[in-house]
């Protein structure tokens, strides 16, 4: 172990002398990308079952965990940050029948637990994932009720990893069926009589569960009640290993849909096909063979014709009616056409159609009659994000949950027959949501193209440039940084922060285009657009470059790793969360391989030139002065490897200028997310202790008796 070097400084008041970290073994490890020797000299920390792996994380952890135990305040954050999430949330209700299925957390529970409710009696506890392991760690992953409210199917995930084992249980006894279904991702079941639709992969190799490449996931039928290894295969595609496909079954259980995607550099769409289940048909006949760069989505069926959602000929999208015997274009009815806002979603619900668009990054949900004809929107509370809508045919009554950054999930329900809208519960949080306010401003990026900004924050705020301030954005994958509450986020606008969260182009803010405008060769348009934000916010005095901060994880912590790469002058510190840091070898572990049509693959030689410029493993500057950096990752991780991280902190660690420090925290039995809401908290109280610190914050906490 002479590669390891344990020595602290802790003598020395915090921040007064570098950190001293762990001597991180270095290997000659050199590979050629079309002409181009790149060095990977910490490849051996990619397998993280190595002992000398282990014995490295433990290092870093005891560098960090040492650093941020010095910090005086950190303790009382982490109550304040308990005592502000001890509150009651919900679901919105999901109703077979005169039953509604609904989960609770009452204030500090690790997981939320399953309830059941008939009519207007009591709820009782259906499930409880707070009682499959003893650390809370095993969250749930699925809910889903037959339609005859017969059976349940639910998942559980071990230490958050994305593998979930299925579970049937019994509604009417409320007991387990003996069976357990393994290797499930990528995956909702869908059910159909007693049994249900559901895809897994084959069993990885033992030890490379959690980083061996997913293919070949195929389609399962399982009947309730019986096991695993007798489920009849549906489809499987033994050409094509990195495509997904799923069934999924219509509300009356007449038509089987099989769902053929992929994320490749040459088509990112779907293909459908369908099955009559009236008439035992095996074979599935084709809707949409086609996989190009166009997806559809079934909605449900109406009088034999399928309703679609669907981005062909209409970046924006728009809702058609196919007839499957008819199905060529100009057959289509148009029900929903395109609008010059994005159409995200559509739900079939007590014969209406809900349309939920995102106009200037808020919701607007449109009511449409079966037939497509406008009805009127629904009157929301004012601007935020919805989500819901869902139901039945039969249904008369839908509900909905809406959130803003100042507003917890409120849960309306909405009367298909007056079309109003009433409240059908709302949590209460003792704080004061009065003395801060949310304004959306505009910025301009480098290229000329405007760019939204929410900025939440104290009524009373002086634009002075001494506020501290925090930007947080994501930028790719068609997701959008709506407006969302956080409970924990509280915890920093009571100290004065500016919470900035930043509309990336690579989301689906303004549809599709917007999306390709920060992707593959264009995923720079992405950093200029938070740098960009970064300049808006010192410019107009919301803050200044030494008191502003950065954090974003997954797709967000690249962005994080990028950008203070290219512009490290613009920030005290940054927190990149399980980023994807290794932009030449990212497609190499578990799913990666599914973001090559998000970021193109290093071995194709025109994606590798762009995707060396901005990797921020392979653009850390020698001897660079960087802002201090918390990185965060988690030993279950099996999306974005915690190797992303490991190798970028080695790396920003030995070349980075001395002074402020480079931390790594390494969370055990968890995932991609936090696996419980007690590990949550611990991750939010360091890295909110972390940036109080850099930022040169001296939080006034309450005492024990709360003032």
């Amino acid at each position: 172990m002479q590669w390891l070097h344990f020595a602290l400084i802790l003598a020395l008041p915090l921040g007064a002398d570098p950190l001293s970290y762990p001597k991180t073994r270095k290997v000659d490890q050199r590979d050629v990308y079309h002409g181009t020797t790149v060095s990977d000299p910490y490849r051996w920390l990619e397998d993280d079952r190595s002992a000398e792996t282990a014995a490295w994380v433990a290092a870093q952890n005891e560098v960090t965990f040492s650093y941020l135990g010095r910090i005086p305040f950190r303790q009382a954050l982490h109550k304040r940050l308990e005592g502000i999430a001890d509150y009651e949330k919900r679901s919105a209700p999901i109703r077979r029948g005169g039953i509604h299925f609904f989960s609770r957390n009452t204030g500090l529970q690790n997981q939320s637990v399953w309830y059941v409710q008939k009519g207007a009696g009591p709820p009782e506890i259906l499930i409880d994932p707070n009682t499959f392991s003893s650390d809370g760690a095993s969250p749930l992953t699925t809910f889903s009720v037959s339609r005859d409210g017969r059976y349940l199917v639910f998942g559980k995930s071990t230490g958050g990893s994305d593998w979930q084992e299925l579970r049937v249980m019994d509604l009417a006894t409320r007991k387990l069926l003996p069976e357990t279904l393994r290797w499930i991702k990528n995956s909702r079941p869908s059910w159909r009589g007693d049994g249900f639709y559901y895809s897994r992969y084959p069993e990885p190799a033992a030890g490379r569960e959690l980083t061996a490449a997913n293919e070949f996931q195929a389609v399962y039928y399982h009947r309730a009640g019986t096991p695993q290894s007798g489920d009849l295969l549906v489809y499987e595609d033994r050409k094509h290993p990195r495509r997904f496909h799923s069934v999924s079954t219509t509300e009356d259980e007449r038509f089987a849909l099989l769902r053929i995607s992929e994320r490749g550099r040459a088509a990112t769409g779907s293909a459908i096909f369908w099955r009559d289940e009236t008439k035992s048909e095996k074979e599935f006949r084709p809707l949409f063979p086609d996989i190009t760069d166009t997806s559809y989505r079934i909605i449900d069926q109406a009088a034999g014709r399928f309703l679609v959602l669907t981005n062909y000929k209409a970046p924006n999208s728009r809702l058609v009616a196919v007839d499957p015997a008819r199905r060529a274009e100009s057959d289509w009815t148009t029900l929903i056409p395109e609008d010059s806002v994005p159409l995200q979603n559509v739900s079939a619900t007590g014969g209406k159609l809900f349309a939920q668009y995102l106009k200037d990054v808020s919701a607007l949900v449109r009511v449409y009659t079966s037939d497509g004809k406008h009805e009127g929107d629904v009157a929301l509370p004012g601007p935020g994000t919805v989500s819901g809508f869902g139901g039945l045919s039969t249904d008369t009554d839908t509900f909905y949950t809406f959130t803003s950054f100042l507003s917890p999930g409120a849960i309306y329900r909405y009367d298909l027959r007056t079309r109003k809208s009433t409240l059908f519960w709302r949590p209460k949080i003792d704080f004061d949501f009065n003395r801060y306010v949310t304004e959306k401003v505009f910025f301009t990026s480098k290229d000329g193209t405007r760019v939204p900004m929410f900025l939440t924050h104290r009524k009373d705020l002086s634009k002075d440039g001494r506020n501290p301030a925090l930007m947080y954005g994501y930028g790719g994958f068609s997701l959008s940084r709506l407006p969302d509450f956080s409970a924990e986020r509280l915890a920093l606008l009571e100290q004065g922060v500016v919470y900035a969260s930043v509309c990336l182009r690579g989301g689906l803010e303004y549809g599709e285009q917007w999306h390709r405008a920060g992707m593959r060769d264009k995923k720079q348009n992405v950093f200029d657009d938070f740098i960009a934000a970064a300049g808006h916010l010192i410019r107009e005095k919301y803050t200044s470059s030494g008191r502003l901060a950065c954090q974003g994880g997954s797709n967000g912590g690249l962005l994080v790793g990028a950008v203070i790469n290219q512009r490290p002058d613009l920030f005290r510190a940054a927190i990149p969360q399980v980023g994807v840091m290794d932009m030449l070898r990212f497609h190499k572990f578990t799913i990666g391989w599914n973001w090559v049509a998000e970021y193109g693959s290093a071995d194709v030689a025109a994606d590798f030139n762009h995707l060396h410029a901005y990797s921020p493993l392979h653009n850390i500057g020698e001897g660079a002065k960087y802002p201090s950096v918390f990185v965060t990752t988690s030993d279950h991780d099996d999306r974005v490897v915690p190797a992303h991280s490991f190798k970028y902190v080695a790396a920003l660690q030995d070349k980075a200028a001395p002074g402020n420090p480079v931390l790594i925290r390494i969370e055990t039995m968890s995932g991609h997310s936090a696996s419980s809401l007690t590990k949550r908290m611990g991750i939010t109280a360091d890295i909110f202790s972390f940036l109080f610190h850099e930022l040169g914050i001296q939080p006034r906490l309450p005492d024990r008796s709360g003032k």
